[in-house]
C-alpha cells in the first residue's frame, strides 16, 4: 500500500511520513495587542542548502509580470497573522495596485509546521488558476482545518469545495516528493533574507514584518513607484 493509499489511514499515515522526514472574502478580528508575527524556530532551517529555488516549488506570482513593484511574502498556512493579511490587507492591495498592473505579489511558502506543509502541498497540486483562490480559502478556513484531529481530511473537503478532483487530491498527497522539498526549501528563503517571522514581506528590497495594515504598505509601495 502506498503511502497514503487508503483514505481512512491518511491522518494516521502523514503523521508517521512527517516524523520519518524530518478565503475567498476578507476579516478577522485581533486584539490590539497580540502579536503580528509568527516565530520561526531557527533550529528546523539551519544547514547547508542551495540559494537556488527548487522548480518543483517556484513561487506563484499573483499580478502582472512587468509590474514595477514586486511584494515578495513569506508565509506559513496556519499562521494567524498571515491569514489576517489576507483577509485584511491583501484584497486593498489587489484592488488599488495588483489588478492595475503596478505592483505583483510573489508567494513563498515557508511551513512553520507540518500542517502548513500539508496545506501548501495540496496548493500546489490545484491548477495554476486557482492557487491564490484555494490560498484564500484555506487562511479564511484556518481555524477549523489546521486545528483538526483530522488534518488530510479537512484539507482534502477544502481542495473537493475548490474544484479539485478526489484523484486528484489523492495524488496530491502521495507526493512525497514535493512534500519535502517545500520542507527543505524554507531553509533557502529562511537565509535569503533571514526570514525569522511569519509574515514576512520584502517590498522592492524593502523588508516589512507582521501583518501590517494597508498604509504602511501603501507608503512603500507609494515611494517606490514615485
Amino acid at each position: 500500500m502506498s503511502l497514503f493509499q487508503h483514505k481512512a489511514a491518511l491522518p494516521v499515515i502523514v503523521v508517521a511520513v512527517i516524523a520519518a522526514i524530518g478565503g475567498l472574502v476578507f476579516y478577522v478580528n485581533r486584539a490590539p495587542d497580540a502579536p503580528i508575527a509568527s516565530q520561526v524556530d531557527s533550529s528546523t532551517v539551519s544547514g547547508d542548502v542551495s540559494a537556488e529555488s527548487n522548480p518543483l516549488i517556484t513561487p506563484r506570482v499573483l499580478g502582472a509580470a512587468d509590474a514595477p513593484v514586486t511584494i515578495i511574502e513569506y508565509s506559513s498556512l496556519t499562521c494567524p497573522h498571515c491569514a489576517a493579511f489576507h483577509r485584511e490587507t491583501l484584497p486593498k492591495l489587489k484592488e488599488t495596485y495588483i489588478d492595475t498592473g503596478k505592483v505583483k505579489l510573489e508567494l513563498r511558502d515557508f511551513p512553520l509546521d507540518d500542517g502548513a506543509t500539508l496545506g501548501a502541498l495540496l496548493a500546489r497540486c490545484a491548477p495554476e488558476d486557482r492557487y491564490f483562490a484555494l490560498i484564500d480559502l484555506l487562511f479564511l478556513q484556518q481555524r477549523s482545518w489546521a486545528r483538526s484531529e483530522n488534518l488530510v481530511g479537512e484539507l482534502a473537503r477544502l481542495g473537493g469545495f475548490a474544484g479539485m478532483p478526489e484523484a486528484t487530491i489523492q495524488a496530491c498527497f502521495e507526493n512525497e516528493e514535493l512534500f519535502k522539498a517545500i520542507r527543505e526549501q524554507r531553509q533557502v528563503w529562511a537565509s535569503t533574507h533571514e526570514v525569522t517571522s511569519t509574515p514576512t514581506f520584502i517590498v522592492n528590497g524593502t523588508k516589512v514584518s507582521g501583518a501590517q495594515p494597508f498604509e504602511e504598505f501603501q507608503k512603500i509601495i507609494d515611494g517606490a513607484l514615485n
